[in-house]
């Protein structure tokens, strides 16, 4: 595959990842809204990752994956894990308890405007006219579509902010991600960045909450909900957004970002009963016309 010219056929698999990815993650927040009020989203994080972490190794023990990773590669692969497993998930359930699904799936889909600086800034790819209507598009499409935001409340304002650090590590993390060795499986980079997660988890969690009462974990909502965290958003989701970037171009990859608020959105409309304002349709339309932007750069 050439990375400066992609095939079309590369677009559109490269395209599909991204896209279930995405909407994967818009789900997502919905899932984290109804679990985070019984469970502290630290500890919501490593368990999701624990589960994950199960899945991720069976699925490499199926893909019979042989582990010869190069001394020099692992201080990028620790701090994609660091930076995206990490720091970004816990900033991003962390906002969303303290906002809303849909404030949450909004503010994390500025993602692609930030990755398109950080691959001018780090992978130097050039910010053409295109790509940056494409992601000026997109976004007032995304404010539109998520009309709530324009009603952020005071005591939401410290969850936008953890909502924004969230989107800005998730947008480096991405970037970084197009800096790894091709030699490299996109399940073998998913399963060390959690590994490096959980490492780097595990003594926050039990120093932080010490007598923290288990058992919660094993009821049957919150059980459920870490289940589809740990498997389909971190498992699976994880796996085909770091497969999907290999086959388009950092700036570009982004956009698909934003199928997470319009699935998002309607989730959160749909199980949480948040309003869904009538410029729903009008920002999802910009968003569709940012990709289809981006796509035929």
């Amino acid at each position: 595959m050439n990375e400066l010219y992609p095939s079309t056929k590369s677009k559109l698999k490269g395209s599909l990842y991204l896209t279930i990815a995405a909407s994967i993650w818009g789900g997502m927040f919905v899932v984290v809204k109804i679990v985070v009020p019984s469970v502290p989203p630290l500890i919501l994080v490593w368990s999701r990752y624990l589960v994950g972490i199960i899945a991720l190794l069976l699925f490499c023990l199926q893909q019979r994956i042989h582990w010869q990773i190069k001394v020099r590669d692992w201080p990028l692969l620790i701090s994609i894990g660091l930076i995206g497993q990490l720091a970004s998930i816990v900033f991003q359930e962390t906002g969303t308890m303290l906002a809303n699904a849909q404030i949450g799936s909004i503010i994390t889909s500025t993602t692609p405007a930030f990755m398109t600086l950080f691959a001018a800034l780090i992978l130097n790819e050039k910010l053409t006219k295109l790509r940056i209507l494409a992601v000026v598009s997109a976004t007032i499409g995304v404010m539109f579509a998520g009309g709530g935001l324009f009603h952020v409340k005071q005591s939401q304002l410290l969850g936008v902010a953890s909502l924004v650090i969230a989107a800005l590590t998730w947008a480096l993390m991405s970037v970084l991600l197009k800096k790894v060795p091709v030699r490299y499986s996109a399940l073998q980079i998913t399963t060390v960045a959690t590994i490096v997660a959980i490492i780097g988890l595990t003594p926050m969690v039990f120093s932080i909450y010490p007598h923290y009462d288990w058992p919660i974990l094993l009821t049957a909502k919150v059980s459920s909900g870490i289940l589809y965290l740990g498997i389909v958003s971190t498992a699976i989701s994880f796996v085909l957004w770091n497969k999907g970037l290999r086959y388009l171009k950092a700036s570009q990859s982004g956009l698909f970002f934003f199928f997470q608020p319009i699935v998002g959105s309607l989730l959160g409309w749909l199980v949480l009963g948040e309003a869904l304002h009538l410029s729903f349709l009008a920002g999802c339309l910009l968003i569709f016309f940012g990709v289809v932007l981006t796509l035929r750069e």
